[in-house]
C-alpha cells in the first residue's frame, strides 16, 4: 500500500572545518633550523601514491638542518620504544623519522626496545611493534634491546662510582623530592649519603644486586651538579631495584637501569649518529651528554622534534585500556582508536600513514592536528589507490518493468582516472537495489533522487527509471516500482538530473555481494576528551558506529579481494591481512575488508567518508 508519511533522509556525515593549529611554546636550546615558506595547496598529482617528493621533509626544515650540522659518512639511527603498549599515531612520525632519515642518506637504523622495566613488559608488545614498523615498509638493519647490554651497564655503572660520578642513595621518594626543591620550588641540597666514600658506594651497589636491599630501600643515583637549572642534572637515579623476573634475562639482576642512565650509552654501544627524539627530551640532552663525557665514551648527537599529536581522540595507555575494559571498544584495534594497529584495522594505508608525516614536515613545535584533517590526508591517498565499486549500505529492492528474463552486461572502469586498474562486468536486470536514503515517498525542488512520478539516472545504465508506486510495511518502505525510460525511435533522451549506484538481483551471476558495513563517526564529542566534566568517559560520543547488516556490493568486488592489496605499497608489497581490500564505494565513502569476515559473513569497515558527498541533497 501506498503510504503518505514522509521518511527522513539518512544524514550524511559533515566534516568540520579543520582549525588552525595552535603554535606550542618556545623550548629551550632548540637548535636553530632555516625559515621555510608556509605550504601551498598543490593540485592533486597523478600518481599520488606517494607525495610529489616524498623525501622534501629530510631535505629542508629541521631535518636538513640536523644533517647540515652532522653530514656524517654513515648515518645511524634508532627507533628506541618501550614494548609496555601498543604504538599510536604519534609514533608514526617517530618511525619516519628515524627509519627515513637513515634510508635517506643511505644509512641504517636498527630498531631497539628499550625493556628496562620488566613490571611492564610484555611479549605482545614486542611482536606488535615489529609488526607495525614493517608495516609501514621498513626493515631495521638489526631488532636489539637495552636488555642486552645489562652486563656492561652494570661495569660502567660500577666506573661511574669509581669515578666519583654516582653515589647509593637510602633517601624516600619524598625526601629525594625536597632535595630537589619540592613541590614549592625551595632551595635544593644534597643527598645526605651524596658524599659517601667510594668504596662505600661500590660495597652498597654490589650489596643492591646481590638482593640485600627491598625495592625503594637503595637507589644509585648520579652524582650530576644541584646548581644547574635544569632538573636533569640533580642527580638523577640510574639504577632501581625491581622485584620482577625479566622476559629475557629472567632472574638474574634484581637492579635495573632507567632510561636516563640507559639510553645515551646504548646509543653509544650502537655507534648512533643521529639521536633523533621528541622536544620532551631536550633537557635530557645535557644530562645525556654528561653520562658520556663522564665515562669517556663515544657522544652521539642527540637533536630534538616536535611530536604528533591528535586532538578528538586519546592516545595515553591508560585510558585506551578502561575504553576496552568498559568495552566502549572491541579492543586496542577497535577501527575507531588511533592506535597504530586500529588504523590499520580500519583500512588506512601505511602509505597514507607517511605522506600524512611528510606533508606536515618537521619542527621543533608541537603538532597538533584534528582528526578532520588527517582524514582529508587519507581521503586524497585513497582517491588515487584504490578502485571504485558500486555499494549500497541500506538497500530497498526496486522492480523495473522490463521481462522477467532480461539480462544485461555493463561494462564498468575499476576507475575512470587509472585505465591500468583495468574494468569488469556488471549483471543489469529486472531487479535491483539502491539505498534507501535514495527514494522520497514525497518529492520537494531539492531532491534530485528517485520519487514518485519522479526519474533519475542509474550508473552506466543507458537509461533512466521512474518510480510508479511502492509498498510499506508500517513506516518502512519496503518495494519500489518503475518504469525504464527508454525513449522510442526518434524521440529524444532526455538527461536526468542526478545518477545514484545500484546493484543487481541476479543469482546466476552471484550478484550481489551481501555484506555488514560498519560505519564510524568520532569516538568523543568533543576537541578535547580529556577536558570533559566528570573525565573523558562522558565524552564518549554514543553514536560513534553504525552497522549496516544487509549492504549488498556489486560483483567486481570479488576480483578486487583477488587483486589485493590495494595499494601494493610500503611494507603491503608482497600481500598482506584482509584490511588491503580497499575501495572506494561510489557516493558513500572508502571501505576495507575486516578481520571479523569469514567465508559465509563479509565484514567491511568504513576508512574514510567522502568529503564531495557531505551536505549533498
Amino acid at each position: 500500500m501506498e503510504g503518505e508519511t514522509t521518511l527522513p533522509e539518512r544524514p550524511k556525515p559533515k566534516e568540520a572545518k579543520p582549525k588552525k593549529e595552535p603554535k606550542a611554546p618556545k623550548v629551550p636550546k632548540a637548535p636553530k633550523e632555516p625559515k621555510s615558506t608556509p605550504m601551498k595547496k598543490a593540485p592533486a598529482p597523478k600518481q599520488p601514491a606517494a607525495p610529489a617528493d616524498p623525501n622534501s621533509m629530510f631535505k629542508e626544515g629541521f631535518l636538513g638542518a640536523v644533517y647540515k650540522e652532522k653530514p656524517s659518512e654513515t648515518i645511524v639511527t634508532r627507533f628506541p620504544p618501550e614494548p609496555n603498549g601498543y604504538l599510536h599515531i604519534g609514533h608514526s612520525k617517530a618511525i619516519a623519522i628515524n627509519f627515513g632519515f637513515a634510508r635517506h642518506h643511505n644509512g641504517i637504523c636498527y630498531l631497539r626496545y628499550d625493556d628496562t622495566n620488566p613490571e611492564a613488559e610484555d611479549e605482545k608488545y614486542f611482536t606488535a611493534i615489529k609488526d607495525i614498523v614493517e608495516w609501514l615498509g621498513f626493515k631495521p638493519y638489526a631488532i636489539t634491546y637495552s636488555s642486552d647490554h645489562f652486563d656492561k651497564l652494570y661495569e660502567l655503572a660500577e666506573d661511574l662510582i669509581s669515578k666519583g660520578g654516582a653515589y647509593v642513595c637510602h633517601c624516600t621518594d619524598t625526601e629525594v623530592k625536597l632535595q630537589r626543591g619540592g613541590e614549592d620550588h625551595g632551595p635544593r641540597y644534597a643527598c645526605p649519603h651524596r658524599d659517601r666514600p667510594i668504596d662505600e658506594s661500590l660495597t652498597e651497589f654490589r650489596g643492591m644486586r646481590d638482593g640485600k636491599y627491598k625495592p625503594r630501600e637503595a637507589f644509585l643515583r648520579m652524582k650530576q651538579n644541584l646548581e644547574d637549572g635544569n632538573p636533569q642534572m640533580w642527580d638523577l637515579t640510574a639504577y632501581r631495584i625491581l622485584d620482577a623476573p625479566h622476559h629475557r634475562s629472567g632472574d638474574k639482576w634484581k637492579i635495573y637501569p632507567t632510561y636516563d642512565f640507559t639510553h645515551c650509552l646504548c646509543d653509544s654501544f650502537e655507534n648512533i649518529s643521529h639521536s633523533l627524539c621528541t622536544t620532551e627530551f631536550i633537557l635530557s640532552r645535557v644530562s645525556y651528554e654528561w653520562l658520556c663525557d663522564k665515562l669517556e665514551i663515544y657522544k652521539p648527537m642527540q637533536r630534538e622534534y616536535g611530536r604528533l599529536n591528535v586532538t578528538g581522540t586519546v592516545l595515553s595507555k591508560r585510558k585506551i585500556a578502561k575504553l576496552v575494559s568498559e568495552k566502549i571498544v572491541r579492543g586496542w584495534d577497535d577501527p575507531r582508536l588511533y592506535t597504530l594497529i586500529a588504523l590499520r584495522r580500519r583500512g588506512v594505508p601505511p602509505g597514507a600513514i607517511l605522506s600524512f608525516v611528510n606533508e606536515l614536515g618537521v619542527t621543533t613545535n608541537t603538532t597538533n592536528i584534528q582528526i578532520v584533517r588527517f582524514e582529508q590526508s587519507v581521503r586524497v591517498f585513497l582517491e588515487n589507490t584504490v578502485p571504485r565499486l558500486m555499494l549500497v549500505l541500506d538497500p530497498i529492492p526496486v522492480y523495473i518493468d522490463l521481462p522477467d528474463d532480461h539480462y544485461e552486461e555493463l561494462d564498468l572502469d575499476f576507475s575512470p582516472k587509472h585505465p591500468a586498474f583495468g574494468s569488469h562486468k556488471i549483471p543489469f536486470t529486472n531487479k535491483i537495489y539502491i539505498d534507501r536514503s535514495d527514494f522520497r515517498e514525497e518529492d520537494s525542488k531539492d531532491f534530485f533522487r528517485l520519487a514518485p512520478n519522479k526519474s533519475v539516472g542509474l550508473q552506466k545504465v543507458p537509461f533512466p527509471i521512474t518510480a510508479t508506486r511502492f509498498e510499506k510495511e508500517g513506516d518502512k518502505v519496503t518495494a519500489i516500482y518503475a518504469s525504464y525510460d527508454k525513449p522510442a525511435e526518434g524521440e529524444i533522451f532526455k538527461k536526468p538530473k542526478s545518477w545514484i549506484q545500484w546493484v543487481a538481483d541476479c543469482p546466476t551471476a552471484h550478484s550481489p555481494v551481501r555484506a555488514e558495513v560498519r560505519v564510524f563517526k568520532p569516538l568523543f564529542k568533543s576537541e578535547n576528551p580529556d577536558a570533559a566534566k566528570g573525565g573523558f568517559l562522558t565524552d564518549v560520543n554514543p553514536d560513534s558506529e553504525e552497522i549496516y547488516p544487509n549492504a549488498v556490493i556489486e560483483t567486481g568486488f570479488e576480483e578486487v579481494r583477488r587483486r589485493a592489496p590495494w595499494p601494493a605499497e610500503e611494507g603491503e608489497k608482497d600481500g598482506g591481512g584482509p584490511e588491503t581490500v580497499r575501495f572506494q564505494g561510489l557516493r558513500t565513502g572508502y571501505y576495507a575488508m575486516d578481520s571479523d569476515t569469514r567465508e559465509e559473513r563479509l565484514v567491511l569497515n568504513t576508512i574514510v567518508s567522502l568529503k564531495a558527498d557531505a551536505g549533498k541533497a
